[in-house]
């Protein structure tokens, strides 16, 4: 009887899911933004939270789009905390494209991890990966590679899309992850086929997750 009650209690609890980006100009800001609804419709415990900005001012003002999202947007975010990490049972990862790697400002984050990986704090997290770049053959699918081979030294499970709804395919078709094209103004080109394939996307997350925690 103690046993039943038990797990009938754990199965009661929320799913946990953090929605981590970075953003410079807006886009991924939005598709993080989709993210998060997506993973609040399913009823799970949601943590928006940013990727501090690590670029130098100088190099900010050079874009005005970048200018204009980091100083009245970026700027009002939920910094990212290695205890968001803790915290969650599932992590969705929303970053643009840097000549086909992660932004230095989401591996800044992850090089502070060590801890939490030495103490087993990060194996059999769920995640996944959505990115941008500004044409469709900018790096978006070798991101997320790169972002799923710091997930296999983390032991966690890395839930790509694969082609499993056809609103990936109106999106574009990455079976990394959603990937979107962007302008250099932060405008995401295809908008409502992206948010269909990220709310997709999020949604198969959750319900892997809820299998398996």
């Amino acid at each position: 009887m103690f046993v039943h009650i038990m797990l009938r209690q754990i199965n009661m609890s929320k799913l946990k899911i953090a929605v981590l980006y970075y953003s410079s100009t807006g886009a991924n800001h939005q598709m993080a933004k989709w993210a998060e609804a997506a993973a609040e419709s399913t009823g799970a415990e949601v943590r928006r939270r940013f990727f501090r900005e690590t670029a130098p001012e100088a190099a900010i003002a050079q874009n005005e789009a970048w200018k204009s999202f980091h100083d009245n947007i970026g700027k009002k975010e939920t910094p990212a905390e290695l205890d968001d990490l803790e915290w969650a049972d599932a992590i969705v990862f929303c970053v643009p494209t840097r000549y086909g790697n992660l932004p230095g400002q989401a591996a800044a984050f992850i090089d502070t991890t060590g801890g939490l990986w030495f103490n087993g704090k990060l194996a059999n997290k769920i995640v996944t990966g959505i990115t941008s770049a500004q044409n469709p053959l900018g790096g978006q699918e070798s991101t997320l590679t790169t972002l799923y081979k710091t997930m296999m030294h983390w032991g966690a499970i890395i839930v790509p899309t694969g082609y499993t709804d056809k609103a990936l395919f109106a999106a574009g078709g990455n079976p990394s992850g959603t990937s979107a094209t962007v302008s250099g103004s932060g405008e995401i080109q295809n908008a409502d086929a992206v948010k269909a394939a990220i709310t997709h996307q999020v949604k198969r997350l959750a319900g892997i997750a809820e299998k398996m925690i």
